[in-house]
């Protein structure tokens, strides 16, 4: 088996892959501030360009919080994110660059090198965010949570309610907690290995 090439144990494997899903219910058990900063300290270490971290979250766990999100989201997401014990917006910092001379200590140069321009900016942001925001999903898998991410919303009006500086991009929301009863829609098929991998 595949499963056997690989050095974590198949429980960790299941955990964060093959039987984790998309959470679509939850139960009213909360999420603490000590397990999100515990999935944020295990998820800083993913890699990313020049070390580059544009990732931003937002908890949003008031009432009044949740209204102003949800207004902006797709009406099939506005229930379960209402319901959810704890919502995170995740969004790209586009000025991340000022960061770099102290998290790219050995090339702090490329602060003004490789990001002056705002447009190369908000591109690598987008991708690099991307990447942060996939290894948060696994940490809150790690934590033994489920993650529900979203990207059906109104990214403008999310940007303009909780980042007024223009400043930042949402990249997802997620909705976070334990899973409750019907959480899941049935397993969408995956591509085979030979229809993904190729060798030159």
């Amino acid at each position: 088996m595949t499963t056997d090439a690989l050095v974590l144990d198949a429980a960790a494997q299941d955990l964060l892959f093959r039987e984790a899903r998309t959470a679509n219910t939850f139960t009213d058990e909360p999420v603490t501030e000590e397990q999100v900063q515990a999935i944020y300290d295990l998820v800083k270490y993913g890699p990313t360009a020049f070390n580059q971290q544009p990732l931003r979250v937002v908890l949003v766990r008031s009432t009044e919080g949740r209204e102003r999100l949800v207004q902006h989201l797709a009406d099939g997401n506005k229930a379960k994110t209402a319901a959810a014990p704890l919502v995170a917006i995740l969004a790209a910092d586009n000025e991340f660059h000022e960061e770099l001379p102290s998290q790219f200590p050995h090339f702090p140069q490329a602060k003004d090198v490789f990001f002056a321009e705002r447009s190369v900016r908000e591109h690598s942001a987008a991708l690099n965010g991307a990447l942060q925001a996939a290894y948060f999903i696994i940490g809150v898998r790690a934590a033994g949570l489920a993650a529900g991410p979203m990207t059906g919303y109104d990214a403008e009006g999310i940007n303009k309610e909780f980042f007024g500086d223009g400043e930042h991009s949402v990249l997802a929301v997620v909705n976070i907690g334990k899973p409750g009863d019907d959480a899941w829609f049935p397993r969408s098929p995956r591509l085979e290995y030979d229809q993904v991998v190729t060798t030159v």
